[in-house]
């Protein structure tokens, strides 16, 4: 559901990969590479968060 709606918000792939955690094909790579697009990801997490806190009031207000 994650990667599905930030990649229909335009977010970067490599983003939503890397925060996600799906392996990288050359191990080393994926190695060094625990904090690439940091700054990206925490804005890209917060806007997930945001949308689904609004869909947890959404279902509230409809019961």
């Amino acid at each position: 559901m994650a990667s599905t709606l930030l990649n229909e918000l335009g977010y970067n792939w490599d983003w939503i990969e890397r925060q996600l955690a799906h392996q990288e094909r050359d191990g080393v790579r994926d190695a060094y590479n625990c904090a690439q697009y940091l700054p990206q990801r925490w804005k890209m997490m917060q806007e997930y968060a945001d949308y689904l806190d609004t869909l947890r009031e959404k279902a509230r207000q409809a019961l």
